[in-house]
């Protein structure tokens, strides 16, 4: 986890509504092709992810539905458009992979996190499986048995 102080921090985004319709198998960071305008707009924490989903067109990563609002501070000539596609960095064989895990009937490749790294942006993708309804009921349950146990264990200490 990154501390304040430290010089790479910067607004983590996360996707939590990705762990809740989806059962995520694996996972992949990667890089992302920006504008300005988008860099600086995410800095400020402006990006949702709810609706977005990858692709693999033509052996190359594309990130579409991704919705980071326009820079409130450039003009509108020099702003970006906030739902465009985005391309994708990642080495082929691990495109390869991706596309293997892809072939099972209900997989989909949803991005988890928008986040800096060395001063690069970075988003990191899963491989879900949807949830059936009971599959979120019992992922609900859980979590609020988690919970309770956590408080039992805080007020013991």
């Amino acid at each position: 986890m990154a501390r304040k102080d430290h010089p790479n921090f910067s607004p983590r985004s996360d996707n939590r509504r990705a762990y809740h319709e989806y059962e995520i198998r694996a996972k992949l960071e990667c890089g992302i092709i920006l504008t300005g305008s988008e860099v600086k707009s995410l800095r400020q924490g402006n990006v949702s992810l709810q609706e977005a989903y990858a692709r693999v067109e033509k052996g190359e990563l594309v990130l579409h539905g991704m919705h980071i609002d326009p820079y409130d501070k450039a003009t509108l000539a020099w702003n970006h458009d906030p739902n465009r596609s985005r391309r994708l960095l990642a080495h082929r064989r691990e495109i390869r992979k991706l596309e293997d895990e892809l072939k099972i009937r209900g997989a989909a490749l949803v991005p988890l996190a928008v986040y800096f790294k060395n001063g690069l942006v970075k988003i990191e993708l899963g491989v879900g499986r949807g949830k059936k309804l009971f599959d979120k009921r019992d992922s609900i349950k859980k979590r609020e048995q988690q919970r309770d146990l956590q408080r039992i264990m805080s007020r013991r200490s």
